[in-house]
């Protein structure tokens, strides 16, 4: 940032450099303009940034990549285009699905697993995967319903491979009895709900779902 008495020491000693002469004065209507001019200049570079473009400015970036904002608040958009640039380079293998999810709802690699059902011993199918694991704390960060979470899994993986059904981890669990097993992030929410564990949730896509995204 600018200040004044920076900008009137460059002066020639031919100019009175107090603060509250008029050239002074002065220098202290340009250095709010020049302030201005540098904030903007910060905020145009640090918006380039998916994760940090606002309104307008996140809407040219979704339309360099053909992903149209819909009805979805910044927070869900950013994981809108960000799936969609990882979807433009998917090869549609599982490791690329997992990069796609991982890059769309900022999980760890870890975090995630997916089933081909194929390997299925009760009900195999030879192109159909399920997303098994994946905490649902990032669905929720993201704004991102779970409909449009499965679409997106969908659009990226090969032609004509199915998603089966996609289910999220919870953090809810019973104590086996012992005090120091107690987790106040696992077990039931206190009054004030500001303890306690998360349930899952498992959702089975359509097979007439339309895919918008």
């Amino acid at each position: 940032m600018l200040n004044v008495v920076d900008m009137l020491r460059r002066l020639t000693d031919n100019y009175d450099k107090d603060p509250q002469s008029r050239i002074g004065k002065l220098m202290s209507i340009l250095n709010i303009q020049l302030n201005d001019l540098l904030q903007t200049l910060d905020t145009m570079e640090l918006w380039r940034d998916i994760d940090l473009a606002q309104g307008s400015t996140l809407d040219s970036i979704g339309q360099n990549v053909a992903q149209p904002r819909g009805a979805a608040t910044d927070q869900a958009y950013r994981v809108l285009i960000k799936s969609k640039i990882a979807r433009n380079l998917s090869r549609g293998d599982i490791n690329t699905v997992i990069r796609v999810i991982a890059l769309s709802v900022k999980a760890e690699y870890s975090e995630i697993e997916i089933h081909e059902k194929f390997m299925d011993s009760f009900d195999p199918e030879p192109a159909a995967i399920s997303l098994l694991r994946l905490p649902l704390s990032r669905i929720s960060d993201s704004e991102i319903d779970l409909r449009q979470f499965a679409r997106i899994i969908q659009k990226t993986v090969a032609a004509g491979v199915r998603v089966d059904a996609v289910e999220l981890q919870g953090t809810f669990s019973f104590a086996s009895g012992s005090d120091e097993e107690l987790d106040p992030t696992a077990g039931f929410a206190d009054i004030d709900q500001l303890t306690g564990g998360t349930l899952g949730a498992v959702f089975t896509p359509a097979e007439e779902t339309d895919l918008p995204i």
